[in-house]
């Protein structure tokens, strides 16, 4: 195989493995609570890695955690009963992934809808910016940063209202 075959295939290889490593991240965040398996959300960051929330509202709200142990025990916190989430969604969108030779970046914005254990609603928007890095053989994130684009209070997200369907009565 010539050298810049491997170099593409590296390439879409680890491109593949570094949006699998975020998606199993938002999958696990979707449903934090007591049961979360913790070892795995932790084990998906670098044994120094960074956490952290930028700008005023995330800088504040979240703060920053350095090294795979605070980043865990960061996340422990959320793992609650009741759960500090009734629900959680993240939606990921505008997904940019550049991939340098063992190194990784990647950027996205993502939706967050949440309800809360006291029963509030929030809509979240943020842009993620993340450099990964392998480790072990594995790709996993070195520097996670998350940047509000907006948030607000909202009603309750799911509803039993009648959904309507083109050919279908409505049921009262």
């Amino acid at each position: 195989m010539s050298r810049s075959l491997e170099v593409r295939l590296h390439q879409l290889e680890s491109e593949r493995a570094v949006r699998a490593c975020m998606n199993r991240y938002m999958v696990l965040c979707d449903a934090l609570d007591a049961g979360t398996p913790l070892d795995e959300l932790a084990g998906l960051f670098t044994h120094d890695a960074i956490w952290e929330g930028k700008g005023a509202k995330y800088a504040k709200s979240f703060g920053g955690y350095r090294g795979r142990e605070a980043i865990r025990a960061m996340f422990a916190g959320y793992m609650t009963e009741p759960a500090h989430f009734a629900l959680n969604v993240h939606f990921l969108c505008s997904e940019l992934i550049r991939v340098e030779g063992e190194e990784a970046s990647g950027s996205w914005v993502m939706l967050q809808t949440s309800t809360f254990a006291s029963g509030a609603s929030h809509l979240n928007a943020a842009r993620l910016t993340v450099r990964f890095r392998e480790e072990q053989g594995v790709w996993r994130m070195a520097h996670f940063q998350t940047e509000n684009l907006f948030g607000r209070p909202v009603e309750a997200w799911n509803s039993d209202a009648h959904l309507p369907v083109p050919g279908k009565k409505q049921q009262t």
